[in-house]
This record gives structure tokens, sequence and C-alpha cells, in this order.
């Protein structure tokens, strides 16, 4: 019977360093829409070249990703049907929302997520402009206790949970019914944000920001913020 159970846990072990070295890859690859080449992949994941040409497989035989004649690997079809069924109500609530907030503020507009520790983009829109514009891309993920994002999500924990995650309760301004977070260069160097809190059905927590370079009006990007967010809560609550 022990052998047994050691046998077991010790596949399950197995299975689940594949799977946490194949989600890396994809997460790797999705940070670069042009392509990785193999030796770029492995470089990143910290693999071999075998496991990582054995991991690929797989993932081609699922069209997760895709090996062009040029030898770069990008995403596959597979993954963008997974993601238009992930939070559908959500982003069908909060695009026009987002879109409308990006063009009047000029700024890259976006809802982040608690998931387990870490802020967790998971939609943006971008300010349609001349000229660079800063990119928020879904999927992107920074640690809870960095950035206004971050600050906004840790401002509905109660402070027990903050207590067991390790961070502390967030500087918060404006007033007790209306209160925004902002940060500057805390996830990007010179990259200033402004989050406020947002309530969002299936998650624990949420916030909605921007983000922008240079120094704005905080006070009124956030009164902006808060409008667009009771519209989006009294679509989806």
């Amino acid at each position: 019977m022990t052998v047994e159970t050691e046998g077991r846990a010790g596949a399950s072990a197995a299975g689940s360093q594949t799977l946490s070295r194949g989600l890396s890859l994809l997460e790797a690859i999705a940070e670069h829409e042009q392509g990785l080449t193999i030796p770029q992949l492995c470089n990143r994941v910290g693999l071999h070249r075998s496991i990582v040409y054995r991991l690929l497989r797989t993932l081609e035989e699922h069209n997760m990703v895709v090996r062009g004649s040029d030898g770069l690997v990008t995403l596959g079809p597979s993954l963008l049907v997974l993601a238009r069924s992930v939070s559908r109500d959500v982003q069908a609530a909060a695009l026009p929302e987002l879109t409308r907030l990006s063009q009047d503020l000029q700024m890259t507009a976006f809802i982040a997520v608690l998931t387990q520790d870490q802020v967790v983009t998971l939609v943006s829109v971008e300010p349609k402009v001349d000229g660079a514009t800063l990119v928020q891309r879904p999927g992107s993920a920074h640690p809870l206790d960095a950035g206004a994002p971050g600050a906004a999500i840790r401002a509905q924990l109660g402070p027990a949970e903050l207590a067991a995650r390790g961070v502390a309760t967030p500087e918060l301004f404006g007033d007790a019914a209306r209160p925004y977070a902002k940060s500057r260069s805390q996830v990007l160097d010179g990259v200033s944000s402004v989050a406020v809190p947002l309530r969002l059905p299936g998650y624990a927590a949420a916030s909605l920001a921007v983000v922008f370079v240079g120094g704005e009006n905080d006070a009124g990007v956030a009164a902006t913020l808060h409008r667009s967010a009771s519209l989006i809560e009294a679509d989806l609550l």
C-alpha cells in the first residue's frame, strides 16, 4: 500500500511539473507577440532544448502554439478560442466603457483582478492616438504589494487577509466613499498609475486603472475612474 501511494504521489508531482513547464512556455511566448526561437525560449524558461522540444510538440498537437518556417514560435488558434470564453460577461460589459475611458483620458485603461498572490490584467484598451502608447497586455501580472492597481485591490481585503498574505494596508487618497490609489515607478520605471476599487462577480477583488507617463491631475483622473467603475458594476451586479 505504501509503495502504491508513493508511486501515485510521484506521478502526480511529475505531471504537475510538466504542466507548469508547459504553462511557462506559453507565458514566455505570450510576452513576445513577434515570436521566439527555440534557443530564446530555452533561455527564458531555463529548460534544456530537448525538454522544450517535447513540450512544444504537445502544444502544437493541440494547436496552442505554431512554429513558422522562420523558426519562430507564436501562440496558436486554440488559445484564442479559450481566451474568448474567459470572463466573457466581464469583457462584454467593460470594453465599451474602457474604450470611452481610454479615449477621454488618452491613457491605457484596464481592469486588474486578484488571483492568488498576484494582480493580473484581465482586459485593457489603449487610446487611439498618433505615436507610442503604453501597452498593458491582458494576462500580465505583478505582485499584490506593488502599483496602484494592487493598492486598490488590497483596500478591499480585511486586516486578517492582508496579514495572511504578508502585505501592508495600502495608502489611499480621496475620501472613504471614493478612495483611489496612485503610484509611480513601482511596476515600470517612469510609469504612473491611478486605480480605484472595482467589484466584479466571480473575483475576490478587482480594480479599474489607467497607466501613463508623467504627472496628471490624480484626483480628476480618479473621479473619472469612479464614474466608469460605477457604470461597469451596474451592468454586472
